[in-house]
């Protein structure tokens, strides 16, 4: 049997002989399914081991056509709507962003746990933060409308700069977004999960948890598990580090570093013996 396909007689048409091989056919078949969403691809045109003629292949031919003229429509509306979101994000980032940098209209500061505290704007801080909002509603008879303070004692100074940072434009700074090769960039990592826990920035914590789960190694994996555990939102992160830890437990807890860890987290220590257990148990059995 020639294949019009892949046969080697597929420049010449020579019918009945000019038929679909069931490889191809299948291929093809799968095309016309994903163009059109599974309208057109089971069909009527089936013939004996899987073979479909030239006539059923110019009724598929036009429903590829229009499957692939609707799945472009489909993606030029996607790119459309993709540049719009970016154009948005781009225009707050540079509003709120530049407000931020020039220090333009602040009517409070932010106070570090060390150094100069930072200007701000309250809008900003309560739109981001439910727990901004009471802070501020709270301190506003004390504070009055403008010159207010707020401290954040948990952040030095870098810290709550990226803190601040991200509100305003919704990105990690170049400096917190590295991956954690250095023990600073991981040191604000560690800081800004914590701080998007206890002031509900969501965003800024799942940013972290993914920054913080790509640059997972056994090096740094006991610290990452101390910081996921201590935040609400880090079980995904904590079960990852979790894992890392079973899977190359006996560089880890045998590492210097393990001691200390253990001696601050006596639970994470039974959880991480339970899991080795379980783990060896399953071995066993297998």
């Amino acid at each position: 049997m020639d294949c019009c396909i892949c046969g080697p007689m597929a420049a010449i048409y020579r019918p009945p002989r000019n038929t679909i091989c069931s490889p191809c056919y299948e291929g093809s078949k799968a095309i016309i399914a994903f163009l059109n969403d599974g309208d057109h691809a089971a069909g009527d045109v089936q013939g004996d081991r899987g073979l479909v003629t030239p006539r059923g292949l110019i009724k598929h031919t036009e429903n590829s056509t229009k499957g692939m003229r609707e799945a472009w429509e489909q993606m030029k509306e996607m790119r459309d709507r993709e540049e719009a979101a970016n154009q948005r994000a781009g225009f707050l980032e540079q509003g709120f962003g530049a407000a931020w940098m020039e220090g333009a209209h602040t009517d409070i500061v932010v106070k570090p746990g060390n150094g100069p505290p930072i200007p701000a704007h309250k809008a900003i801080l309560a739109a981001r933060s439910e727990v901004f909002q009471h802070m501020l509603c709270s301190d506003q008879c004390k504070a009055g409308p403008a010159g207010g303070c707020v401290s954040l004692p948990e952040l030095a100074h870098d810290e709550l700069s990226l803190f601040l940072a991200f509100l305003y434009t919704g990105t990690l700074d170049a400096a917190a977004a590295a991956a954690t090769a250095t023990s600073a960039s991981e040191r604000r990592l560690h800081a800004l999960l914590v701080a998007a826990d206890k002031y509900d920035v969501p965003f800024l914590g799942r940013a972290c948890e993914a920054r913080l789960a790509a640059a997972m190694e056994p090096a740094n994996v006991l610290r990452t598990l101390e910081v996921a555990d201590r935040v609400s939102s880090g079980g995904a992160l904590k079960e990852r580090a979790m894992g890392t830890v079973v899977e190359h437990a006996e560089q880890v807890v045998f590492s210097d570093e393990y001691h200390d860890f253990a001696v601050r987290n006596a639970g994470l220590c039974v959880e991480i013996t339970r899991a080795l257990l379980a783990k060896a148990a399953g071995a066993k059995r297998a």
